[in-house]
């Protein structure tokens, strides 16, 4: 399952949606989530796939910036992961 898939899955869990809604343009905003929701749906992302968001990375506008940042954080992850159990 893609990281978008993955989004869909907890927003769907987690909120009244319908999945057309949950498109990569959409914006947190037209999701008509407040601050405590986006909150709980960050620790959410964190635990699905298994990474730390930066504070710095709160400013998540859209869920293609959602897609985006966890890409990037769960491919940094993989490659410390993989450098800490090569031979040096």
């Amino acid at each position: 399952m893609g990281t978008l898939e993955r989004i869909k899955k907890l927003y769907l869990e987690n909120f009244d949606f319908e999945e057309g809604q949950l498109k990569p343009e959409a914006t947190i905003e037209s999701l008509g989530l407040d601050s405590l929701d986006r909150v709980e749906f960050m620790f959410a992302l964190e635990k699905e796939f298994d990474i730390k968001i930066p504070d710095r990375e709160v400013s998540l506008n859209s869920i293609q910036d959602m897609i985006d940042v966890i890409d990037r954080l769960v491919s940094e992850r993989r490659a410390q992961q993989g450098s800490e159990g090569a031979p040096g």
